[in-house]
């Protein structure tokens, strides 16, 4: 059986999005099946050419190229950007490795050739989630660890949005042409993630939800602001937030997501906010 998987998702036009049932809203937009022991999953989306993957390396994995890519190689014109979620892992780029323990990024740049992904421990297997984009460079690969994150705090518990931002893969620690991941972390007690929410129009984006509990759920807020909808996701699950999209969240327990971005620039701070009172 093959080890790596993925399926292609085409872009769609905001005013049919509103006509969307929950069944074609989850097909769309949700990406439901990323770590798999012993396999590479993903998803390819026409949003950016934007790519949002797992891997749970029991044996070693390697990622190889997949056909919509038409490259020998994964990363020939593309960068990537790789998070770790669970056991540590070593990734080998070209011969070299990197050691990735739990929540430490690594960008590995375009040109790249051979990626393989190991768990250090067999029985406590790295959750690797990755999101990969277009390149029209090459960059250094880098560790991201958690210590050298740019950290922002936000929100107030009062409002239940107190929140930890915690920038990994960003162009102020990193340089990439793209592609920018990080991790928000809410306070025990906050349950709304990117409250007020934002989007913004030259970039996409895709959330990951992991450390969700057993039996509790997150609910995202897509759509437009004046015609929202939401899909309800469970642990290590993501969703894919086009430009004209809104995109935030409430959970029945706090959690984690990772955001990952690509787009027309690297300005963290470009974005269309929208109160919530504006919401519909």
């Amino acid at each position: 059986m093959m080890a790596i998987h993925y399926e292609i998702r085409f872009s769609n036009h905001p005013d049919d999005a509103q006509q969307y049932d929950t069944e074609r809203l989850r097909k769309e937009f949700l990406v439901d099946r990323l770590m798999v022991p012993g396999e590479i999953n993903m998803v390819y989306s026409m949003n950016d050419r934007f790519i949002v993957g797992g891997a749970v390396p029991t044996d070693e994995l390697e990622l190889t190229s997949i056909d919509p890519l038409k490259a020998e190689h994964f990363c020939d014109r593309r960068e990537l950007g790789i998070i770790n979620v669970g056991g540590d892992a070593t990734i080998r780029v070209d011969g070299k490795d990197y050691q990735l323990g739990y929540k430490d990024a690594l960008y590995v740049g375009a040109g790249s050739k051979e990626i393989r992904m190991i768990s250090r421990i067999a029985d406590q297997p790295a959750h690797l989630y990755f999101n990969s984009a277009p390149a029209h460079r090459s960059y250094p690969c880098k560790i991201v660890t958690q210590d050298d994150a740019e950290v922002v705090e936000l929100g107030a518990l009062e409002k239940s949005n107190a929140r930890k931002i915690n920038k990994l893969l960003v162009n102020s620690l990193v340089d990439t042409c793209q592609l920018q991941m990080g991790m928000t972390e809410l306070q025990t007690g906050s349950v709304w993630n990117t409250m007020p929410p934002h989007l913004h129009s030259r970039r996409m984006e895709t959330y990951f939800y992991f450390e969700v509990p057993d039996e509790q759920a997150i609910c995202h807020f897509m759509g437009d602001p004046g015609e929202t909808r939401h899909i309800w996701l469970q642990n290590e699950q993501a969703v894919i937030s086009p430009p004209w999209s809104i995109h935030a969240a409430a959970g029945t327990s706090n959690y984690i997501f990772i955001w990952g971005m690509a787009g027309e620039n690297l300005d963290y701070g470009d974005m269309n906010i929208f109160q919530a009172a504006q919401l519909r």
